[in-house]
């Protein structure tokens, strides 16, 4: 009971929501209609995330504050085999919310001199999986949903990181980044004033930079909520269609948006009868494999290591796709 009340009226911010719906029956507004239930849903949902991303990237960015790109290189350094990969996906977790402010890291790391699959390790980590994701996707979908969507993210960044270790594609890193000489800086130690100080910085950039994805993300959640049929959604993401978990990744691909902008879409769409592994595939490839971010990435890497990359996420996303729609009564 303590953790329903937890994840419900904290995490899920239920009393929010009847908050709303009962501010707009006093102004008249029928939330049982399909305008009043668009604009609750939309109000619910942008405050509640607004409300939870602000909190949690000053939390993980005050955690950040202790792992910056000298140290993370530095920590990375110290192990080797499938155990770097795993550090570095695990790295990913407390570094930036979306693919293109992870490729920059990126090619720090791999100009650095790490091992070429350690660093793409962390580059599929990082945009896919972090701290706020698991806490937000908690207060929507649960523990059981959210911890396992964390923990296959960790699995195809290790596993994809790996693969392209064994390939030796180190020639295909584009030559400025490998002739790139490695600087070895300390970071300066911070205070905890400074911490604190960046960590509210942190809240500040990030938020003008989600936010509109926020505002689309959730417009488009109240409209497939609210308006398109449930028996569309079922036919299309439902259990009835094989190829549902293709279709969605696919169509997630060249969609930029991070977990923040994501996840009210696939709630809306779980809410009308998508599949769970459907809709999670639709959120890895919307975070992963943005086309912005794939266009950032070609500067770094040759097309064929663009091509392998892009590959190895969209089988693994699929292949998770499945095994949750697989196992879907484990979870809902």
């Amino acid at each position: 009971m303590i953790w329903d009340f937890i994840q419900n009226q904290i995490l899920g911010m239920q009393w929010l929501n009847v908050l709303i719906g009962q501010m707009l029956s006093s102004m008249g507004l029928d939330a049982a209609s399909r305008v009043g239930g668009s604009v609750q849903f939309f109000l619910y949902d942008v405050i509640k995330i607004t409300i939870l991303l602000c909190l949690l990237i000053f939390m993980i960015s005050y955690i950040q504050s202790y792992f910056p790109p000298e140290r993370s290189k530095k920590i990375m350094g110290r192990f080797h085999g499938i155990w770097a990969n795993c550090i570095a996906a695990l790295l990913g977790t407390v570094t930036p919310f979306c693919s293109c402010s992870s490729i920059p890291l990126f090619i720090g790391f791999t100009s650095a001199g790490l091992p070429l699959g350690v660093t793409f390790s962390f580059l599929i980590s990082s945009p896919m999986v972090d701290l706020g994701s698991l806490v937000l996707l908690m207060s929507i979908f649960g523990a059981k949903v959210a911890v396992a969507y964390v923990v296959v993210g960790l699995i195809i960044a290790v596993i994809g990181g790996t693969l392209i270790e064994k390939m030796h594609m180190e020639n295909y890193v584009e030559e400025f980044i490998r002739n790139a000489s490695s600087v070895d800086i300390d970071s300066p130690t911070l205070s905890q004033k400074d911490r604190l100080e960046y960590a509210k910085e942190q809240v500040i950039s990030t938020f003008k930079k989600v936010f509109p994805y926020i505002l689309v993300g959730v417009g488009i959640g109240a409209i497939i909520h609210n308006w398109i049929p449930e028996s569309m959604v079922e036919s299309v993401l439902g259990g009835n269609n094989p190829f549902g978990v293709i279709l969605a990744t696919l169509i997630g691909i060249p969609m930029y948006a991070d977990i923040f902008g994501t996840i009210p879409i696939a709630e809306a769409l779980l809410a009308k009868g998508a599949m769970l592994g459907t809709v999670l595939s639709f959120m890895m490839a919307v975070t992963t494999l943005s086309l912005p971010s794939l266009i950032m990435l070609r500067k770094a890497v040759k097309p064929k290591l663009l091509g392998v990359f892009i590959l190895i996420c969209t089988v693994g996303i699929i292949a998770v796709g499945y095994l949750f729609n697989l196992f879907h009564y484990l979870f809902i």
